[in-house]
């Protein structure tokens, strides 16, 4: 059992693992499970609630009455800190990257629903945006308030957490079903949960890899990006930890034009999947992983899921996600 910091249970766990009976039928030898974290809440469903268990309990143990965090104007976890704040009584300042929209819907919409306080930056002014948070941090302070910044995806050492505790449960999973898989899959977009999934699984010496689909920058950012969180997380929590048995695979090839901007084969995979077994994915984060998982996977031993007889996808979220790009689904 991995010993755990200070945590506040906010999720609703453990989450589902589901065999794809039917979209499995695609393959000849391989079966495909989802490892359900979209239902680790309803308004605050998919992976950022895991994370923001030990972020926002080391907020509290702090004694910080206001939660500042940062994202795209449809981030699921701004949304998922908005709404977390205010059920725990904590005020929260998101600053969000990106024009004011017009109208607010999707994740935005929840966010003033919520009571969040919302600052837009360009994307000139969004290089700057964690000087930005400092400031905040300040001002809140001459006003007697103490403010806790959280980073995108709350993915830094506290954050990390989230997944590592999360491969204590995939393990039990995997037990329970008699099922080792090959690789657990994930999107990655701010690091996080990839680098939670890979500490977990090597602390629990488990075999499965971790594979991640970038859906954000690129393989060679996340390697940096992982192996600086998890130095900080082994400086802060004095852990003994061999970083250079990190086996960060991160596959890319299915980004597509940018982050948040998926092409029609994204598109259609989501509605595959939906109308093959009522999972809906979303076109920032899963559907991309997901189209990429499947693709990789119709090249058999020659894509970069090689061997793979069981694979674990894991549903990060973001439903919310799915309406303000409804338009680009096409229905005969």
């Amino acid at each position: 059992m991995i010993d755990l910091p200070c945590r506040i249970k906010l999720a609703q766990l453990p989450t589902p693992i589901t065999k794809l009976q039917r979209f499995s039928r695609r393959f000849k030898d391989i079966d495909i499970w989802v490892k359900r974290d979209e239902l680790t809440g309803t308004e605050v469903s998919g992976n950022k609630i895991r994370k923001l268990e030990f972020c926002i309990a080391e907020a509290q143990q702090q004694g910080c009455d206001t939660l500042i965090s940062c994202g795209g104007i449809q981030s699921n976890h701004c949304r998922a800190t908005a709404i977390l704040g205010v059920r725990l009584g904590l005020k929260v300042h998101l600053i969000l990257r990106g024009e004011k929209p017009e109208v607010a819907e999707g994740n935005l919409l929840l966010d003033y629903l919520s009571g969040a306080e919302i600052t837009y930056l360009s994307q000139s002014q969004w290089q700057d945006h964690e000087n930005f948070a400092k400031e905040l941090q300040e001002t809140y302070q001459s006003h007697g308030h103490k403010a806790f910044f959280i980073p995108v995806g709350a993915s830094d050492e506290i954050g990390i957490w989230g997944y590592i505790a999360a491969s204590e449960e995939l393990k039990n999973d995997f037990a329970r079903l008699a099922m080792e898989p090959e690789y657990i899959v994930t999107a990655t977009g701010s690091g996080g949960t990839q680098a939670g999934l890979l500490v977990g699984s090597q602390l629990l010496n488990m075999r499965t890899q971790v594979a991640a689909f970038n859906v954000s920058d690129n393989a060679a950012y996340f390697e940096k990006k992982i192996e600086q969180d998890v130095t900080l997380w082994k400086q802060r929590y004095k852990q003994e930890f061999d970083i250079e048995k990190l086996n960060i695979k991160t596959v890319e090839g299915y980004l597509g034009a940018g982050y948040g901007i998926a092409g029609p084969e994204v598109f259609a995979s989501i509605a595959e999947l939906a109308s093959s077994e009522g999972i809906f994915l979303d076109p920032v984060y899963t559907g991309k992983a997901f189209h990429g998982m499947v693709s990789e996977l119709h090249k058999g031993d020659e894509g970069q899921l090689a061997g793979a007889r069981n694979v674990v996808f894991i549903h990060t979220g973001g439903l919310f996600g799915v309406f303000p790009q409804q338009q680009n689904f096409s229905f005969n």
